[in-house]
């Protein structure tokens, strides 16, 4: 994959135009800001007088609702969430959206799968930041960035890929480096990596570790600490200089408890379990499954959410994070 940086992306490439931030949560708030302090012209688009509306004001940003802020704009960004997407594109984008401006996503799945088809006089691409809002901000400020992919899906006017790129530098990812795909395949991996491991296999196993634990006797704080706590620490090591330095840094007893007993936890079964999730992200189901749990008013997640709070794993963490909280 060919890495692109600095000197491949030209914000020049916004001279003239308007750029209609759709959202302002997370990415929303994080790009709209960069993007202006790198010289471009944004509007937020949002709902009149909401929080996002209200929010956006305050940080000083031009805010317009989503139709009057699609009518002006030679490039759109849709950063809401998957699931409300859609909606908004029919009553807002898809009215007002003019013929050759470019239609930007941070997330496949509504083009992946079909829930929105742009008109065939739109540029369709994606510029994809690989972290959460906040740190795409904070890397920002400090004068670097934050890696990304972008995607060209439709290419009509023949910048495509330069106003993708002149989004990830107005970002500062061409700082860090910017790789190309494909909105599938960025929608499937992306999707596989929150639930096989980062959000849903991480989670499950420090819930298992700490019920093993807290099961055979031990105290729950200790319990907290040992499979909870200290993950950041590892993960951190992980990202800095891989397994290598990880291992390097670990006591050699951990190394060697680590290294001949960890394919005991996550086993083969386990890796069928990530290839049967894989299948249902390709085929669609996990999409389907997705769509119906919205529709129905999201009963099934808020029901998980309220029991994953009552975890006795949630209950010792919240107490001991008191504990450590600054007194002013």
């Amino acid at each position: 994959m060919k890495i692109y940086h600095d000197n491949d992306a030209d914000l020049t490439i916004f001279d003239g135009k308007k750029v209609a931030v759709l959202g302002y949560g997370s990415q929303g708030r994080a790009q709209a800001l960069c993007f202006n302090d790198s010289g471009i012209d944004v509007t937020v688009g949002a709902r009149k007088d909401g929080k996002s509306w209200n929010k956006a004001k305050e940080d000083g940003l031009k805010v317009a609702e989503f139709g009057d802020a699609v009518k002006d704009a030679d490039v759109v960004l849709i950063l809401l969430p998957d699931e409300i997407q859609p909606d908004i594109y029919r009553e807002y984008v898809e009215p007002n959206l003019k013929k050759g401006a470019a239609l930007e996503f941070a997330h496949g799945f509504a083009i992946t799968y079909g829930l929105i088809q742009p008109p065939a006089d739109v540029d369709v691409i994606m510029m994809a930041p690989k972290s959460p809002g906040d740190m795409e901000r904070v890397m920002f400020t400090e004068g670097f960035g934050v890696p990304a992919l972008i995607c060209i899906h439709q290419d009509v006017t023949g910048n495509a890929k330069k106003i993708a790129l002149g989004l990830a530098k107005g970002l500062g990812s061409t700082r860090a480096g910017v790789f190309e795909t494909t909105f599938d395949r960025e929608t499937f991996t992306d999707l596989f990596g929150e639930q096989a491991v980062l959000c849903g296999g991480q989670t499950e196993l420090i819930k298992r570790g700490f019920e093993v634990l807290v099961e055979a006797g031990y105290p729950p704080e200790m319990a907290y600490f040992e499979v909870l706590h200290e993950t950041k620490l590892i993960v951190d090591l992980i990202n800095k200089g891989g397994f290598e330095l990880m291992w390097d840094v670990v006591s050699n007893t951990a190394e060697y408890g680590g290294l001949t007993r960890r394919e005991r936890v996550v086993t083969e079964e386990s890796k069928r379990g990530m290839e049967s999730i894989l299948r249902e992200i390709e085929d669609g189901t996990f999409k389907t499954q997705w769509r119906n749990e919205w529709q129905e008013g999201l009963v099934n997640l808020k029901k998980m959410e309220a029991d994953e709070k009552q975890l006795q794993l949630e209950v010792t963490g919240r107490e001991i994070r008191r504990l450590f909280e600054r007194k002013n």
